[in-house]
């Protein structure tokens, strides 16, 4: 359905660097660079997430985030770790989340900005 989401950020070094380190354990790289943007996406192919430098960010309220897909539950864990070494704040430990489903494994993170991401499998480990 998505094409692609973009964020806006007042730190793209800041932002890019983050975006790095958490995406990677689920597959996702740098699709390209400028000097006002940073885009993510699977190798070779087109951004899924932009990241646009701006100079002031309006983070939406409580109800909106953004579900990055996971393979494994491993990667959910490394997800949610690389976040809290690149300026990530926790807003929910990697695990099962009975309420969402059997198999619903995720981990919850602010990103230096405040956006609420998460990192989820929702199938058998």
């Amino acid at each position: 359905m998505l094409h692609h989401l973009s964020f806006g950020v007042l730190d793209l070094d800041r932002s890019a660097t983050f975006y790095d380190a958490v995406l990677a354990p689920l597959g996702y790289v740098r699709v390209f660079e400028d000097d006002e943007a940073v885009g993510y996406g699977y190798e070779g192919g087109g951004d899924k997430l932009c990241l646009k430098l701006v100079p002031e960010v309006s983070i939406p309220g409580e109800g909106f985030h953004v579900a990055f897909a996971a393979s494994s539950r491993d990667q959910v864990s490394a997800f949610h770790a690389a976040a809290l070494l690149h300026g990530g704040r926790c807003n929910g430990a990697p695990g099962l989340r009975p309420d969402y489903g059997d198999h619903y494994c995720a981990a919850f993170v602010f990103d230096p900005d405040g956006y609420r991401i998460e990192a989820v499998i929702n199938g058998p480990a």
